[in-house]
């Protein structure tokens, strides 16, 4: 791929100077430790907010990289002939001067364009719009260093097992792409764009491991939908390299009955069929009238401890969302789910995942 030169130059110089915890950082303890190479520990952020604290502590902290949405189509291509890559572009400049890899994060999902959601698309321009779209992004970017991992679809099913989509409006979260249609032939019934988009991707980005990426918790008929869906686009001559897991939940989620032991084996299936296993945006919310950032630091270490007890039988991999509670989502700002508080201090979770990344041991 050429050397992509941005319009928009993410200097070092050019980003706010948060200040540095105690301790070492957390890719250098990768770095360091034995038990823990090969393992990639990142950060989500978006491009517009590098500047504001969020990419001095990506850089300083991650090995790599997951942009929040300036991967997405509703970026990339907002509307039929007309397409964006600066934001994207920059990303590559910006990890390839940190020394860090990428998660291109959801091309295919709910933040599709406005045109895609619009109630009047045809399914015949729905996979016209999808096929442009995704041929160009992975054109553009396989054999690029910086890229390791594609979230190829993202949020295909509902809590409940059902697929996601579609629903009327342009403005909501919406999913229109199941419009393009259904495979009768099959007892799964999956969505038409899940193949669609394999088979591109498959093709055009054959360098970049590709993931099915899941909104959720550890509900059963969920994740039983995406263990059918894996075997489904296998016999189907489609590559599939791993699943992701969101991991946006509650303070106290392991101390619901369950819950770790069902992680552990959903972990242990996905290595079972040669799979890698992926927490791609984790936050711990609190209770805003009571926040408890012990409790949160809790939740955080017992997750990344469970990822890291299946280190020996396959790849995993760690990802937080949104970095600091000042530049996360606005919807989410009171409930403080991030790693960093409002003036980018590092919080006790922060510690919590410092403390298990040096502890760890492949015994």
């Amino acid at each position: 791929m050429k050397r992509i030169l941005p319009a928009v130059m993410l200097c070092a110089n050019a980003i706010a100077d948060p200040p540095e915890p105690d301790g070492p950082r957390l890719r250098e303890i990768i770095e360091k430790n034995p038990a823990l190479h090969g393992f990639y520990i990142g950060g989500t952020t978006g491009q517009e907010k590098l500047h504001k604290g969020p990419g001095t502590i990506l850089s300083r902290e991650f090995n790599y990289a997951c942009p929040e949405n300036d991967f997405k189509q509703n970026r990339i291509h907002p509307w039929p002939g007309k397409w964006n890559w600066v934001a994207a572009d920059s990303w590559i400049e910006f990890c390839e001067e940190h020394s860090q890899l990428i998660r291109i994060h959801g091309p295919i999902s709910p933040q599709c364009s406005e045109w895609a959601k619009e109630d009047t698309r045809t399914p015949e321009e729905l996979s016209r719009n999808l096929e442009e779209f995704m041929t160009e992004l992975c054109k553009r970017y396989n054999g690029n260093p910086q890229v390791r991992w594609l979230d190829v679809v993202n949020e295909t099913v509902l809590p409940n097992g059902k697929w996601f989509g579609p629903k009327d409006g342009a403005k909501d979260w919406e999913n229109p792409w199941p419009l393009i249609g259904y495979d009768e032939t099959h007892p799964l019934r999956p969505p038409l764009y899940i193949k669609q988009a394999f088979k591109i991707a498959n093709k055009y980005a054959p360098n970049i491991l590709q993931i099915i990426n899941q909104h959720g918790s550890m509900e059963e008929a969920m994740w039983n939908r995406i263990k059918a869906l894996v075997p489904y686009l296998r016999e189907n001559h489609l590559r599939v390299d791993g699943i992701g897991w969101q991991a946006h939940i509650d303070v106290g989620w392991e101390n619901i009955p369950g819950h770790p032991d069902k992680l552990h084996a959903l972990i242990d299936w996905a290595h079972r069929n040669d799979l890698s296993f992926h927490i791609t945006e984790m936050n711990v919310w609190l209770d805003p009238a009571k926040p408890d950032y012990r409790a949160q630091a809790d939740t955080f270490a017992a997750v990344l401890n469970i990822l890291l007890d299946h280190r020996k039988s396959g790849e995993v991999t760690w990802n937080t969302w949104n970095i600091s509670d000042a530049t996360a989502w606005s919807r989410n700002r009171d409930k403080r789910g991030c790693l960093f508080d409002e003036h980018m201090q590092a919080k006790p979770a922060y510690y919590a995942i410092q403390k298990t990344l040096e502890e760890f041991k492949n015994e």
